[in-house]
């Protein structure tokens, strides 16, 4: 179990919305599932403390403004021609099945690979058709560079597109935290009713 875990989660570090080189932060250790559907982390690191600006001009630092119990980061740009879209549409809708009062307790943050195109107003919009609860931030690429590696995330930057432009190769998995610790890992392939099942365990974690 935990050999096939490690596997799909170098996968899902390595096949971004452009394909991208492998990381070293692939090698985060993980764990059987006990109950999760999503790959657990055997042994957790915190949410980022770099600092961004949301899409309201604000101030934010994931480890220390994130005020919900469960806290889910995706890194991902608005131009993204198909994982980002599907990613968020699914996390979405297992947001949209779980009880209220589960809900509440639940936060998405959506951090922009791309700050060159992606300005505040033109996040707010993008995260808008998905979930208007979902937060945005962005920031100089050096320190979106930086968070995604605190977070195991692969980040190659700019690949040229077919028919001009750029895409950007990053990793396309959801990270789950539970009181500031990171708990489980989401492929972008994974199906609504597991994000359900999951996002329902968490929140009734113990804190």
């Amino acid at each position: 179990m935990r050999a096939l875990a490690a596997a799909f989660l170098v996968l899902g570090l390595t096949a971004g919305c452009a394909s991208s080189d492998g990381d070293p932060a692939a090698e985060t250790a993980l764990q059987d599932s006990g109950g999760f559907a999503g790959a657990v982390i055997e042994q957790p690191y915190p949410l980022p403390d770099q600092a961004f600006t949301d899409t309201a001009g604000r101030p934010f630092t994931p480890a220390t403004d994130a005020d919900r119990p469960v806290t889910l980061v995706f890194f991902g740009y608005t131009h993204c021609p198909d994982v980002c879209n599907a990613v968020l549409a699914n996390v979405a809708g297992a947001l949209r099945r779980i009880d209220a009062s589960a809900r509440e307790q639940v936060q998405l943050v959506f951090i922009t690979t791309d700050p060159k195109r992606d300005t505040p107003e033109v996040i707010r919009g993008y995260l808008d058709r998905f979930d208007p609860t979902y937060l945005g931030l962005t920031a100089p690429i050096e320190t979106v560079r930086a968070a995604a590696a605190s977070v195991h995330i692969a980040y190659a930057g700019e690949e040229p597109a077919t028919g001009g432009g750029y895409e950007v190769s990053h990793g396309t998995q959801v990270t789950a935290f539970r009181d500031g610790q990171a708990r489980v890992v989401w492929m972008a392939e994974t199906p609504v009713k597991d994000l359900r099942s999951d996002l329902t365990r968490l929140v009734a974690l113990p804190s």
